[in-house]
C-alpha cells in the first residue's frame, strides 16, 4: 500500500522521513515473583518511590507546557501516584509479585474499572497505560519511554501518542504526526491544533511503515503517501512558500463583503492569553477557568482565583477599546475528575455530574467562583462575560443568570453542547445575554460516538449534517433573540467549516491562537452571501465527507493557501 487514509486533524502538506514510537514497554513475566532477599515492604517503597519519580518528571512538564497540554499532563500526574492504582499494587505484591507485575496487573484492573464506567472515563484507559509503562521502566531503571530523539527533521508516527509524549513534542524536528488509532477530539488532535502541526489520525497501517522512508502527509486530506510523488513534493513546497501568507492575522475578522466576524482565542491563563493578543486575537471566547483547580484536592482560595483571572483580563485590556473575555466557569467531572468536587465512582460520568451540573452537591463552589471572576474584573477594561457549562434546560440557564446578577456580572450566558439546550435554544435565550456552542461534546452527544475512538472518527465529525442542523436552529434562535452566538469548539478552526458557521449565522469564532491566520485568510475570500449558499450546500448533504467535500469544492482558496 502506497497511500494510508485517515482523518485529517490539522491542515498541512509535508514530506520527510518518518520515524516510528519505539515498542512499548515489555510486559513483565506472568507470575513474575519478588527477587530473593527482597522484602515486600521494600519492593512497596521502592513502588512508591518510583510512582513520585514519574509524577515529578510529569509535573516538570507541565510546568513547562501550557494550554491543552498542561492540563493533560497535571492530569496525567495525578494518575502516575493515583491512590487507588498504588493501593491494587501493593496488595498484590503483600501476595508474593515483584513490583514491576504487582504495577502491570494492578493497572489492568484500574483499566478494566475505567471502561466499565464508559464515556470520558473510559478514554483515560491509554492514560493508564501510559503512567504503568513509566512506572516499570522507572522500576527497571530505563528511560521514559517517549519520543524517539533526532538531530533531523522527520514526521512521528505512532499507534496512538501518550498525553504526555503529545504535549511535549518540539515542532522544530517533529514536521508532523500520523496515528493508527485516535479521533478528531483526541489528545494528539487536539495538541496537534495547538501546536500548527499537520496531523492524520485513525490511519490503519502506519504504523507498519519502514523506519526512515519518505512519505508525504496532508492534513487536510486526511492521507499519507510512500515514495512522495513530484505532484505532491510541489505542494509540500507550496505549502512551505506560503507559510508566511498565512502566518499573520492583522486583528480583524472580516469577509469579502465587508460583513465582521470576529476571531477570538481559546486560553487557560494569562500566559496564553498575552500570546493570543500578540496574535491578534480579538478577545477571548472561552477561558478554561478549570485548569486552576486540577492537581489539587481542595478548591482555589478566593486571593488564588481573583489573581489568575485578573491575569487574563489585563491581557485584553485595552484602554478605549474594551475586548470581549468570556469565562466559562469550572467544568469538572468526568475527564477532568476533582476529588473535593466530583465522584468518580459514578456509572457514567460523561453524562452525570459534570460542569453546572456539580453545583447540584457543591452549590457554593460556583458562587464563589462567579464572586472572584466579578472581583477580579473590577479596575480592568476588559469586557468580561461569563457562560456556564453543560447546561440542557432553561431553568437551569435562568438559575445561572441570577447567580451572576447576584454576583454583580452584567452578562450571562451558557454553553451548548447539550443536544436537548439546542433544540430549546430560543427559550434559553429568554433568560441569558449570550451562547457559545461547544462543537466537541455537542457532536459526541448528537451522534452517541466516544470522540477518542477512532473507529467511531466518521460519526464524531462536526460536518455531520445533524450537528450542522442544531447549529443552524440555534443560530435562528440567537438572530430571533437578537443576541450574539459564538462558536469556541474546534470546529471553528477548520477554515472551510469557519466559512459555514458564517453562514449559519453565528456571532464570533474563538480558537487557539495558531489557527487565526488560515480561518482569517479564507474567510477575507468569501462574502456573507456566498457563506449562505455553501452553509445551504452543506445541510442538504447526507454525511459528513459530503458535505465536506461539497463545501472545500467551492472554496478555491482553500487550495491557493495550501489549506
Amino acid at each position: 500500500m502506497n497511500t494510508f487514509s485517515g482523518v485529517g486533524v490539522s491542515p498541512g502538506r509535508v514530506t520527510g522521513p518518518v520515524k516510528q514510537m519505539p515498542p512499548t514497554v515489555l510486559e513483565p513475566p506472568a507470575g513474575q515473583t519478588l527477587a530473593p532477599g527482597t522484602s515486600a515492604e521494600h519492593a512497596v517503597e521502592t513502588l512508591k518511590t518510583a510512582a513520585s519519580a514519574v509524577q515529578a518528571e510529569l509535573r516538570e512538564r507541565a510546568d513547562r507546557a501550557t494550554g491543552d497540554a498542561k492540563e493533560i499532563l497535571q492530569a496525567t500526574a495525578l494518575m502516575a501516584a493515583d491512590p487507588a492504582l498504588i493501593k491494587s499494587s501493593t496488595k498484590l505484591i503483600g501476595t508474593g509479585l515483584s513490583a514491576e507485575r504487582a504495577v502491570w496487573e494492578a493497572a489492568e484492573e484500574v483499566a478494566a474499572m475505567l471502561r466499565q464506567l464508559g464515556g470520558y472515563m473510559a478514554e483515560r484507559v491509554h492514560d493508564v497505560f501510559d503512567v504503568r509503562a513509566r512506572l516499570v521502566a522507572q522500576l527497571r531503571g530505563l528511560p521514559a519511554p517517549g519520543v524517539p530523539a533526532g538531530t533531523e527533521p522527520f514526521i512521528l508516527i505512532a499507534e496512538e501518542l501518550a498525553p504526555a509524549d503529545t504535549a511535549t513534542l518540539d515542532p522544530a524536528l517533529v514536521l508532523a504526526l500520523a496515528t493508527s488509532e485516535g479521533g478528531p477530539q483526541s489528545h494528539t488532535a487536539i495538541i496537534a491544533r495547538a501546536l500548527g502541526l499537520p496531523a492524520v489520525v485513525a490511519a490503519p497501517g502506519v504504523t507498519g511503515i519502514v523506519e526512515g522512508t519518505e512519505v508525504f502527509l496532508d492534513g487536510a486530506e486526511g492521507t499519507l503517501s510512500i515514495e512522495p510523488s513530484a505532484e505532491q513534493r510541489a505542494a509540500a513546497q507550496s505549502w512551505a512558500a506560503k507559510s508566511a501568507t498565512r502566518g499573520n492575522f492583522d486583528g480583524r475578522g472580516i469577509l469579502a463583503d465587508g460583513h465582521l466576524l470576529p476571531l477570538l482565542a481559546n486560553v487557560g491563563n494569562a500566559k496564553e492569553a498575552v500570546l493570543a493578543a500578540a496574535a491578534g486575537a480579538e478577545g477571548v471566547g472561552l477561558f478554561r477557568t478549570e485548569f486552576l483547580f486540577l492537581n489539587r484536592d481542595s478548591e482555589p482560595s478566593m486571593e488564588e482565583q481573583v489573581e489568575a483571572y485578573r491575569g487574563v483580563f489585563q491581557a485584553f485590556s485595552v484602554p478605549g477599546e474594551p475586548r470581549k473575555v468570556v469565562v466559562r466557569t469550572l467544568d469538572a467531572g468526568a475527564d477532568k475528575p476533582l476529588p473535593f468536587l466530583s465522584n468518580a465512582a459514578e456509572p457514567n460520568p460523561a453524562l452525570g455530574l459534570r460542569g453546572y451540573r456539580t453545583g447540584l452537591n457543591n452549590p457554593g463552589v460556583l458562587k464563589r467562583q462567579l464572586e472572584a471572576i466579578s472581583t477580579a474584573a473590577v479596575g480592568t477594561a476588559a469586557e468580561v462575560w461569563v457562560m456556564a457549562p453543560m447546561i440542557s434546560t432553561p431553568a437551569e440557564s435562568a438559575d445561572f443568570a441570577d447567580l451572576c446578577r447576584a454576583a454583580g456580572l452584567r452578562s450571562s450566558g451558557v454553553m451548548i453542547e447539550v443536544p436537548a439546550a439546542a433544540i430549546s435554544a430560543a427559550k434559553i435565550f429568554q433568560h441569558v445575554d449570550f451562547a457559545s456552542l461547544g462543537t466537541n461534546d455537542l457532536t459526541q452527544y448528537t451522534m452517541a460516538a466516544d470522540r477518542q475512538l477512532g473507529l467511531l472518527s466518521g460519526l464524531n465529525d462536526p460536518w455531520q449534517p445533524s450537528v450542522l442542523k442544531l447549529i443552524a436552529g440555534c443560530a435562528e434562535a440567537a438572530q430571533a433573540a437578537a443576541k450574539p452566538l459564538g462558536v469556541c469548539g474546534e470546529a471553528a478552526a477548520d477554515p472551510a467549516l469557519a466559512v459555514v458557521l458564517a453562514g449559519l449565522g453565528v456571532s464570533t469564532l474563538s480558537m487557539t491562537a495558531r489557527a487565526l491566520p488560515a480561518v482569517a485568510a479564507v474567510l477575507k475570500t468569501v462574502s456573507l452571501k456566498r457563506a449562505r449558499e455553501l452553509a445551504v450546500l452543506a445541510l442538504a448533504e447526507a454525511s459528513a465527507e459530503d458535505a465536506r467535500t461539497a463545501v472545500r469544492g467551492g472554496l478555491p482558496a482553500l487550495h491557493e493557501l495550501g489549506l
